[in-house]
């Protein structure tokens, strides 16, 4: 299953986010992956693992396994490039070993200082504070995206944790409409105004941290995972699914991408057995009810400032 894109191109509606995946395990689990079926793989510069990632699609294309063609590689704009675009699409096609990516997005509405490209530290001040700059606007940040896609580096482009209002000035300023949005959405944080309004207006949501973080999350941020909610237990036993399995269902039947991270080869393949069963409007609705506007993923941890305030 794919969406299209404002763009024209398709999108598979689930991916394999890598955050968070050591070096060493990447190639197995990309090679693993595309084995299972997976065809579109979510990378960010700031994950900083765009080596190792590179070096596995190097392998599955060499071997025969896939073309290139065949997959969706999605990869970020980290906060300190923001001046600097072009140059840091160009290190992260270098380190993922491609000619074009699929999509590439500004990661977080934010420009701080830069930092060297390719360098996706935190840059804090001396108070332990993010160091913004306020010299670079997100206007100014989303036409040097759009120099990316006439030069033939990028087919899409598109925007990550960006709000409604922020969503709303991108798509005054854009000469090339945001394809996606990629933001934290889940039963407990279902953002169900941000994710009409972008697809209202042409705007594909894929959904990071799809199943509320789960432990990656517990341990940085302290939060707490959907996936134990006692509302999902009637559904996985009327199903004979996992709460993770019925939970990215809900995702996918909202007309959303979902991108689950795994490093388990059990749950990549759970995770992609998703498309044998259906929710119906009750059971959609039962999900609604589990809304609790509870965001898991709050990287003010690190910056010493609330980007979401």
């Amino acid at each position: 299953m794919a969406i299209k894109l404002n763009s024209g191109f398709e999108m598979p509606i689930i991916g394999l986010g890598v955050w968070r995946m050591d070096g060493k395990d990447i190639k197995n689990l990309l090679l693993n992956a595309i084995n299972i079926g997976y065809r579109h793989f979510d990378c960010a510069a700031d994950y900083k693992n765009e080596a190792e990632v590179g070096e596995a699609l190097a392998e599955a294309f060499n071997s025969g396994l896939v073309k290139r063609e065949d997959l969706f590689i999605t990869t970020k704009l980290w906060n300190s490039d923001h001046g600097h675009v072009v140059e840091a699409c160009k290190d992260s096609l270098k380190k993922l070993q491609l000619d074009y990516l699929d999509l590439y997005l500004v990661h977080f509405p934010v420009a701080t200082r830069h930092t060297g490209v390719g360098e996706t530290g935190s840059a804090l001040g001396e108070d332990g504070v993010l160091d913004i700059d306020t010299t670079i606007s997100l206007e100014t940040t989303w036409h040097d995206m759009e120099k990316l896609v006439s030069m033939g580096l990028v087919r899409s482009i598109g925007i990550s944790n960006y709000d409604i209002f922020l969503t709303r000035d991108c798509l005054a300023y854009a000469e090339i409409k945001p394809a996606v949005n990629q933001i934290e959405t889940h039963p407990y944080f279902q953002r169900d105004s941000l994710v009409k309004f972008c697809q209202k207006h042409g705007v594909c949501v894929t959904a990071h941290t799809p199943l509320g973080g789960a432990v990656a999350n517990a341990e940085w941020f302290g939060t707490v995972s959907c996936l134990d909610d006692p509302i999902l237990k009637g559904l996985t036993e009327k199903y004979k699914k996992t709460a993770a399995q019925i939970v990215l269902r809900w995702g996918i039947q909202r007309n959303t991408v979902v991108i689950p991270k795994s490093s388990k080869l059990e749950r990549l393949k759970e995770n992609f057995e998703v498309f044998d069963f259906e929710l119906n409007k009750e059971e959609m609705d039962i999900i609604k009810n589990m809304e609790r506007e509870y965001r898991t993923n709050q990287p003010a941890k690190f910056w010493g400032i609330n980007l979401y305030a």
